[in-house]
């Protein structure tokens, strides 16, 4: 087809996700046709710096080829195969193994989905049926914060703490519980210090859990930095308060790796980077470099034994999908997963992390830049109408989605979140000349839209 032709069919034949269907109809796609390490190219041959790696994922960049040899190999070898009824092949077994190898605590098994979604909605379902193996049938509630993402099926778009995401689909669900967002710059109380914050925090999530009971209250879920909710990072104790808060009353941590997981943070994990002890841990997207779906959920000592005792009683452990763990995803995932060790690629997002924030903090002496914000090679701008007051954009004015148009007109593809947050997160491979010209393409976009404000 051609690119007028490929355009009159997504109008005609495409839902979007997470798009204003009215507006698309008059603004039409970017149609990407090719990529090439950090960048996709359109029809027209225009490059464009992928400065969200995608959807937060595609961390080798878009040209790999040993994962397309890979996917190549295990095609031509077994092109499918599933692992239920007792049923498994060797990519799921290895990948598993390289998994719970990995993992920043002990970990028993891993099992595999096809989303973050998916994967963090199995773990809703393996907690409940934890608790009823344990006799516990009452301790069901789940507990996420304000501004969480943790999916977008019915369970785990109830745990995701944005309106978009509920409003007119019925959601929340019922048994599940928000607590506080720890976005200190937003959040704290004048005067009040990160670690005083922090404890405030954690004292406000004991009460939310003993005024609900904590016989009632099962899990907790965090991702390690707020990826969608605007890239938040906590400060540097909250994870020690709230685990101590979290063990008092027998509730599981479940660190939500989806974005974190695979070295975003500087550490192979979100939650090494912040001392996360998590029972559960779910990830995906960088799992296989996105490219093609996967995604794990490891579970510890303690988790597995209550499945496996339960589906001892009932006769199976009646979960799983016709995909998880297919062997070409589970292939491409152990040769990412091998790439990472190989090629160093926490080494390059120590000296790239370190352009990007250094870059990014500069940014603050904008006139329409708050904060900056991020760890590794993840970071975000907050804009605000007001810098001494960080009064904030009417929302109505659309700043930040105005800046996020401009910049991909000058070539860098970025995306605005809630509160007039601007989330960086480019490929894990990004060399610092790249990440200088994908601060530099941006910036001219920020000033543009300075200017057409008269800021």
């Amino acid at each position: 087809m051609t690119s007028n032709t490929l355009r009159d069919a997504d109008l005609s034949y495409v839902l979007h996700p997470y798009t204003n269907l009215v507006a698309h109809e008059t603004k039409g796609p970017l149609i990407a046709v090719r990529g090439e390490g950090v960048r996709i190219f359109d029809e027209k041959g225009q490059d464009y710096i992928e400065g969200m790696a995608g959807l937060w994922c595609a961390s080798l960049g878009f040209n790999e080829p040993r994962l397309v040899e890979a996917a190549t190999r295990q095609m031509q070898t077994l092109p499918f195969a599933h692992m239920f009824n007792h049923k498994s092949h060797g990519p799921g077994i290895e990948l598993a193994q390289a998994l719970i190898e990995r993992a920043p605590v002990p970990m028993a098994r891993a099992f595999f989905a096809n989303s973050g979604s998916e994967a963090n909605d199995t773990a809703i379902k393996m907690i409940w049926y934890m608790n009823n193996a344990l006799g516990r049938p009452e301790k069901k509630k789940l507990i996420a914060r304000k501004r969480a993402y943790h999916g977008v099926t019915v369970a785990t778009a109830s745990l995701t703490s944005l309106p978009a995401n509920h409003r007119d689909f019925d959601l929340p669900i019922d048994r599940i519980l928000h607590t506080a967002c720890p976005h200190y710059y937003r959040e704290a109380q004048p005067g009040e210090s990160e670690d005083a914050f922090a404890r405030r925090l954690a004292a406000e999530l004991e009460e939310m859990i003993l005024a609900e009971g904590p016989e009632t209250v099962a899990a907790f879920f965090a991702e390690p930095v707020m990826g969608a909710g605007g890239v938040i990072v906590p400060p540097e104790t909250y994870f020690q308060h709230i685990q101590a808060v979290l063990q008092k009353y027998d509730v599981l941590l479940v660190a939500d790796e989806v974005i974190c997981g695979f070295g975003r943070t500087g550490r192979y994990w979100g939650s090494q980077t912040f001392d996360m002890k998590p029972d559960i841990l779910t990830c995906a997207k960088a799992l296989s470099s996105a490219y093609l779906p996967i995604s794990a959920v490891l579970v510890n000592e303690r988790v597995y034994e209550a499945l496996k005792s339960n589906s001892g009683k009932i006769g199976t452990f009646g979960h799983g999908y016709t995909y998880s763990a297919h062997p070409v995803a589970a292939a491409v995932a152990l040769e990412t997963v091998r790439l990472y060790d190989e090629r160093d690629i926490l080494g390059n997002v120590a000296t790239s992390g370190a352009r990007m924030q250094a870059r990014l903090q500069a940014l603050t002496a904008h006139p329409l830049v708050g904060q900056a914000r991020g760890v590794g090679l993840i970071g975000a701008l907050e804009l605000v109408e007001d810098k001494a007051t960080k009064r904030a954009f009417d929302p109505a004015r659309a700043v930040a989605p105005k800046v996020v148009e401009r910049a991909q007109d000058h070539g860098v593809i970025l995306r605005a979140m809630a509160g007039d947050a601007i989330a960086f997160s480019p490929p894990l491979i990004i060399s610092e000349a790249e990440v200088d010209e994908m601060i530099d393409r941006f910036t001219r976009a920020l000033d543009e839209v300075t200017a057409d404000l008269g800021a």
